[in-house]
């Protein structure tokens, strides 16, 4: 019986990827190019030392581009479209009910400290969590374990008396180093990813098998 949840933020507890992914493939467009999905993938979950969307748009036009003003009204939309955003289904009746099963949670996020808190007051369930760690608190970001590592010994117990709720194949990887058995979660960005190893794999929080896990 595992006595904690470590979830990741970004694409698990709020759908964010899909507007941060078509935000980039909406600047890709406007320059005559298009960000594949699977290209995309590489820096989910994780950092541009992955996949520099940058770079790559650089290297395939031959051009430069002012990115500050690029990003600052990418930035933009993406709040925009994210204002009125949830969490997604399921995810408040997760947490509650592992919450009643007496399992300590928390928040392993390669994003801000401020970005995911943030969300997670806006949310109300900020409340429910125990600790967390985001890149701000470690040397190295997912796919390396240190922020797991980092939650795991912030909680208080072992990293393999835990479970990693995740939805990218870099937090399965993060996971997997750190020695915690991985639950996969995955969103219209992850979906169809590779995740051998995963403990288990589902599209949503409503499906019967993450459910049984604290109900």
């Amino acid at each position: 019986m595992h006595q904690a949840i470590i979830f990741d933020f970004d694409g698990l507890i709020v759908d964010t990827e899909t507007v941060i992914y078509e935000s980039w493939n909406e600047v890709y467009c406007s320059h005559g190019e298009s960000l594949e999905l699977e290209t995309y993938k590489q820096c989910v979950g994780s950092d541009f030392g992955q996949f520099n969307p940058e770079t790559e748009l650089e290297h395939r036009t031959g051009k430069t581009f002012d990115w500050p003003t690029i990003n600052t009204g990418r930035e933009e939309l993406i709040r925009q479209r994210l204002a009125t955003q949830d969490t997604r289904p399921g995810v408040r009746e997760f947490i509650e009910n592992a919450r009643a099963k007496g399992l300590k949670l928390a928040v392993a996020s390669s994003s801000s400290r401020t970005w995911v808190a943030g969300w997670l007051e806006k949310l109300d369930i900020l409340k429910h969590f125990s600790a967390l760690r985001n890149r701000d608190d470690v040397e190295r970001i997912k796919p390396h374990p240190d922020l797991f590592l980092a939650a795991a010994s912030a909680l208080d117990i072992p990293p393999g008396d835990s479970l990693v709720m995740e939805d990218s194949e870099n937090g399965l990887r993060a996971a997997k180093a750190a020695g915690i058995p991985c639950v996969i979660v995955t969103n219209p960005v992850t979906a169809g990813g590779q995740f051998n190893g995963a403990l288990l794999e589902a599209g949503c929080f409503t499906a019967r098998c993450i459910r049984d896990l604290v109900d």
